[in-house]
C-alpha cells in the first residue's frame, strides 16, 4: 500500500544525498578555516554555483532550477550541517529575492532573477537600521522622487553578506509622517554611485559570512528599480519574512544535525570507567533528548515550507505566519540547547576549536536573533492566535 503524506517525495531525499555529499567534500573542511579567518568562501560559493545550489529557489523561467521551498529547506540544512556560514549563501539569496518574486514588475524579475541563478551576483536583504531593528517601520533611509529616478540617503545595519552580493533590496521611506504605508523597496546594484559599506562587524558566530552596514549618500537610481507600487515596500518586506524566516529554520536544523551527529560520534568512541561514554544512561539521555527536539522542529519546519510553497503559488495560507515564526522560533531554540549539550557531551575537548562543537554552538546564536528575535516571533504567534 502507498501512504506517501508524511514522507519525503524520492527526489527531496536524493537531493538530500547529493547536497550532504557535496557539503562533506567541499564544504566541511573549510568550515573552520572561514570561522577562524572571517573570510567569505568563494570557493565554497563557486562548488554551489557549479552544482546549482547557490540559489535553487529561482524558477525556471528565470533560469533558475526552480526548486520549491521544501527543496530549498533542505539545501540549506545539508549546507549549515557543514557550514553555518556558507548556508547563508542559498539562504540570503532567498532573502533578497522573494521581495522582487512577491511584488516585482515582469522587467525587474528578468534583470536581476537571472543573474542570480547564473550565479554572475548574490542578492541581499537591507531592512534594518541603528534605531530601528525589532521596530523596522522606525526606519529613517530616505528615498526622494526626482524626475525619472530616486535618490537614496541613509545607511542600512546588519546587512547579511554586505560588500560580497552584487544587489540589494532596500527599504527606504518615500513618503514620510505615514509610518509604514509610507516605505517602498528598491533595487539598489552594489556599483551604484554612492553606495558603501562599513567595517565588518566582528562576531560570535557565522564569521565567514560579512556583515555590514551599507550606507547610501546621495544614490540615484531609476525609479523602474521600484518593486511593486509606491508604499508597498514594507507590506513586502512583511510577506517576504513570511517564507525566509524558513530558511532560517532551516539553517538551525543543519547547525543542530551537525552537532548532534558530532556528539553520537564522540561518545561512542570515548572511554571513561572502562566503557565507552554511551553505555551511561544520563548520556543517552541527553542524546535522545537532542534527537527528539531536532526531530519535532524539523517536521514543524516542512510543515510550514509546505505551506510557502503553496502561497508562493497563489493558494493563500491563512496560518503561514504562524507556522513560519513558529518553525523558525522552535528550531533555533533548539539549535542553541542542542549544540550547547554537543559542547557538554564532549567535555573539556568540546570547549576547545579543535573540535567543530564550540564553533556549531556560537553559530546556532544568531538563529534566535535575526529575521526577527524569538520574542518578536513569540508576540507575532499570538497576534495571530488571538486575532
Amino acid at each position: 500500500m502507498s501512504f506517501p503524506l508524511y514522507a519525503l517525495p524520492e527526489e527531496h531525499q536524493m537531493l538530500r544525498e547529493t547536497v550532504r555529499a557535496l557539503a562533506d567534500e567541499k564544504i566541511a573542511p573549510r568550515a573552520a578555516e572561514a570561522d577562524e579567518t572571517g573570510e567569505f568562501p568563494w570557493d565554497v560559493y563557486k562548488a554551489l554555483v557549479a552544482a546549482d545550489l547557490h540559489a535553487v529557489h529561482v524558477p525556471e523561467e528565470y533560469g533558475g532550477a526552480g526548486a520549491d521551498a521544501l527543496a530549498t529547506v533542505i539545501v540549506i540544512e545539508e549546507v549549515a550541517r557543514a557550514c553555518a556560514s556558507s548556508s547563508l549563501i542559498p539562504a540570503v539569496n532567498k532573502l533578497g529575492t522573494v521581495p522582487l518574486l512577491l511584488s516585482a514588475s515582469e522587467e525587474v524579475k528578468q534583470r536581476y532573477l537571472a543573474p542570480v541563478a547564473r550565479g554572475e551576483g548574490m542578492f541581499s536583504y537591507a531592512l534594518s537600521e541603528a534605531e530601528a531593528g525589532s521596530d523596522a517601520a522606525a526606519m529613517k533611509t530616505r528615498a526622494v522622487a526626482d524626475g525619472d529616478d530616486y535618490v537614496l540617503n541613509g545607511a542600512k545595519m546588519w546587512i547579511t553578506n554586505a560588500g560580497v552580493s552584487e544587489y540589494y533590496t532596500v527599504m527606504a521611506v518615500t513618503e514620510p509622517g505615514v509610518g509604514a504605508r509610507g516605505i517602498s523597496a528598491f533595487v539598489v546594484e552594489k556599483g551604484d554611485e554612492g553606495v558603501s559599506f562599513g567595517a565588518k562587524e566582528r562576531k560570535l558566530g557565522i564569521k565567514g559570512s560579512p556583515t555590514r552596514q551599507v550606507i547610501f549618500e546621495n544614490v540615484r537610481i531609476p525609479a523602474s528599480r521600484m518593486i511593486g507600487e509606491p508604499g508597498t515596500g514594507f507590506k513586502t518586506a512583511l510577506a517576504t519574512l513570511d517564507h525566509t524566516r524558513i530558511t532560517i529554520a532551516a539553517q538551525a536544523l543543519g547547525i543542530a544535525q551537525g552537532a548532534l551527529d558530532y556528539a553520537i560520534g564522540y561518545v561512542k568512541e570515548r572511554k571513561q570507567f572502562g566503557k565507552a561514554v554511551a553505555e551511561f544512561q544520563g548520556v543517552q539521555f541527553m542524546i535522545a533528548d537532542m534527537a527528539m527536539k531536532l526531530e519535532a522542529a524539523r517536521q514543524l519546519t516542512y510543515a510550514a515550507a509546505a505551506k510557502s510553497e503553496l502561497a508562493m503559488h497563489g493558494e493563500p495560507q491563512k496560518d503561514l505566519t504562524f507556522f513560519s515564526s513558529a518553525a523558525k522560533c522552535a528550531a533555533s531554540d533548539a539549535a542553541m540547547e542542542i549544540t550547547t549539550d554537543a559542547v557538554q557531551l564532549l567535555g573539556g575537548y568540546g570547549y576547545t576549536s579543535d573540535y567543530p562543537v564550540e564553533r556549531m554552538m556560537r553559530d546556532a546564536k544568531i538563529t534566535q536573533i535575526y529575521e526577527g528575535t524569538n520574542q518578536i516571533q513569540r508576540m507575532v504567534m499570538a497576534r495571530q492566535l488571538l486575532k
